[in-house]
């Protein structure tokens, strides 16, 4: 977050800091509520002060109660507050373009909460999540349709799917299936076994149908982008997390009967020298291993989960118990392993996994379930309806042209007028989606027609559904509306306050020097003195130290003697500072004897040398030593003339009763 957004941050949270803590909900009523503030015909609900000043408050708890005069107080900062908007409305600053895009910025954020959308993909995040507590084992056949399928094609291979199912169902042998029929490479060599996986390792539509079963259960054709799958649930567990291990590589082509003997034979070896108590496994692991990019790290891998590695690694992997056991020889693919185990842990909490999941999700098929089932809800909800006759009218059009030819074929249709859908009681017509097209940059209007247009036409519906959505938050839903306001006023304070105070106070030059003189009496330096302060950090070289400074008077060169003098040769002997001080506010100097120049003092076991000078009238600062606080006072005076200001310009009045109300809320007389 930049400065300017950190700042605004802070202005929106005058009155508290978290928006979900204590929150007063506004009364429900049939009637028109009471306002509180009526400032230039504009009224200005109890319900907002509560909503911004009961943030950190619960005031069902009397100690968090207010007296009579912080009411007061906060009622005057509010009215203040809403004053400051209604002068940053009165000079346009909301309708500029940077409030417009800043508004937007958080708005896109604000709303997130609130959507259909989260509410779905936050279920999915903890579905997902929840499945990874267990692994699950399956087999499965694939069936895949041929290249450039046809009707007859598909309505085959599911048949043949069908089929396979019922032969299993039957009692034929699941994995003699699998090695005859099923069109996944790996079938030749697992007999359709997957392994152990878990929840993100597997297209969604697999994930599903496997987690929906019982151990040895067959599922139905399952459909993914490979094929149908017919698929046999064999175990299920508790996932054990992940483990890191190391190991020892002994590569054995394949098909190469002697070269297998001879790793057999090498490995064998390996693991008898392992098993001696004098040997080191780092060592034996770089002078053996045939891994070159582990071996002269002790073998280490990543962490691993199940599913994650070849299945015959995993099974020796996971089967190790306490760290630094290592296991016999295990054949997989890529040769003859030795595994050590380094450590276990646990599946991580859903909070530090939520980003890996989401990441996951919004990337695989379930980010287009998701869309369809927010676009399904906002079309029930908001009473969509599509003229199916007139886009399907409109489509025809479009067909075999780019979007330029088919927006100018729909002109010489005189369709522009047509009406697509409607949304509660407002019609959307070809115009609008043109128009629509027309607002969207880099908006591509060559390429493959009729695909280009359909799928820009579902972009203008789910663009029309979401705004639709949006607005009716606006309108209907109190909390978010109440936040979208607190930030939309946030902008403005802080562009008003920013021209009118802060930025005005560093740049008016002679407006601060103006005040300065006006209040000089306020900027007086109290008597002062100088000083050097010794602070001892070796305790041998104290007596060093003390012989030098004794007979010392304060001088402006003495800090430069002192650092020749010893901290040339060591520079972390003491530490030194020196300066002109308030002797009376300085938490050393207020407690010496200063018509002495040389001052010891011990505190805490550490020695402190005090060589001070004359002491120096109390007299008037220059500006350029108290800017800062010149600066500061400035602004608040800044502050307050603007206020008076807007309070003579602005015609404004308080409803007593409603006060009265809110004062019996939240005030402990």
């Amino acid at each position: 977050m930049n400065k300017r957004n950190l700042l605004i941050g802070i202005l929106i949270l005058f009155f508290g800091c978290s928006p979900k803590t204590g929150l007063i909900q506004p009364e429900t009523s049939i009637d028109k509520p009471t306002p509180l503030f009526v400032i230039e015909g504009e009224e200005i609900d109890s319900d907002e002060f509560l909503y911004l000043f009961s943030k950190n408050k619960q005031f069902e708890d009397k100690d968090n109660m207010l007296t009579p005069e912080e009411f007061e107080q906060n009622l005057e900062l509010f009215l203040n507050y809403k004053l400051k908007v209604k002068e940053a409305e009165a000079q346009g600053l909301d309708k500029n373009e940077e409030f417009e895009r800043e508004f937007e910025m958080f708005k896109q954020d604000l709303i997130k909460p609130y959507l259909i959308k989260n509410s779905l993909q936050e279920g999915e995040l903890l579905k997902a999540y929840n499945r990874m507590q267990e692994v699950v084992k399956a087999s499965h056949i694939l069936v895949q349709f041929p290249s450039g399928a046809s009707k007859e094609d598909s309505i085959a291979v599911f048949r043949m799917a069908q089929k396979l199912k019922s032969d299993a169902d039957n009692g034929a042998d699941f994995s003699a299936l699998a090695k005859e029929y099923s069109e996944d490479p790996s079938a030749q060599t697992n007999a359709g076994s997957l392994g152990y996986f878990t929840a993100l390792q597997m297209v969604y539509q697999f994930e599903d149908a496997a987690y929906n079963l019982k151990i040895n259960e067959i599922s139905e054709p399952v459909l993914t982008d490979f094929g149908y799958h017919i698929i046999k649930l064999e175990d299920r567990k508790p996932n054990p997390g992940e483990v890191r291990v190391s190991h020892i590589l002994v590569r054995s082509p394949m098909g190469d009967p002697v070269s297998e003997e001879r790793a057999l034979r090498k490995v064998g070896e390996i693991y008898h020298e392992l098993q001696k108590p004098e040997s080191e496994w780092e060592q034996v692991c770089r002078q053996f291993s045939e891994d070159m990019g582990t071996k002269n790290t002790g073998g280490k891998l990543p962490w691993i989960s199940l599913g994650s590695v070849i299945p015959e690694f995993e099974a020796v992997a996971f089967a190790l118990q306490e760290e630094g056991e290592i296991s016999p020889p295990v054949k997989t693919p890529y040769g003859y392993h030795i595994i050590r185990l380094e450590e276990r842990k646990p599946i991580a909490p859903y909070e530090e996994m939520e980003p890996m999941i989401k990441s996951r999700i919004l990337r695989d098929s379930r980010s287009s379930l998701i869309g369809s089932q927010v676009a399904a809800m906002q079309k029930s909800r908001y009473g969509f309806v599509e003229n199916e006759s007139a886009t399907d009218t409109v489509k025809a059009i479009a067909k075999d042209k780019n979007m330029k030819e088919a927006i100018i074929s729909l002109e010489k249709a005189e369709l522009m007028d047509q009406e697509l859908f409607s949304i509660q009681t407002k019609t959307y017509t070809t115009r609008d989606f043109i128009a629509y097209l027309a607002d969207r940059e880099n908006q591509v209007i060559t390429g493959r027609p009729q695909s280009t247009f359909e799928s820009q036409l579902n972009s203008f519906i789910t663009y029309t559904l979401d705004k639709t959505e949006e607005e009716d938050l606006e309108q209907n839903n109190e909390e978010y509306r109440m936040l979208l306001r607190e930030y939309r006023d946030g902008i403005l304070l802080f562009s008003l306050m920013n021209d009118q105070v802060w930025q005005k106070a560093l740049e008016d030059s002679v407006g601060l020097q103006n005040f300065f003189q006006e209040n000089q009496q306020r900027y007086v330096w109290e008597e002062r003195i100088n000083a050097v302060i010794v602070t001892m950090a070796k305790k041998e070289s104290t007596a060093s130290v003390r012989r030098f400074l004794s007979d010392k008077v304060y001088k402006s060169d003495l800090s430069d003697r002192l650092e020749n003098t010893f901290l040339l040769n060591d520079p972390l002997l003491f530490t030194m500072e020196e300066g002109v001080y308030e002797w009376r506010n300085h938490p050393l100097l207020k407690n010496l004897a200063l018509e002495k120049a040389f001052h010891e003092i011990t505190q805490n076991g550490q020695t402190q040398f005090v060589i001070v000078g004359s002491k120096i009238p109390a007299s008037p600062k220059l500006l350029t030593e108290t800017r800062g606080k010149v600066i500061q006072d400035y602004q608040e005076y800044l502050d307050n003339m603007l206020i008076a200001n807007l309070k003579e310009k602005f015609n404004f009045s308080i409803d007593e009763n409603e006060k009265n109300k809110i004062y019996e809320k939240i005030v402990q007389d």
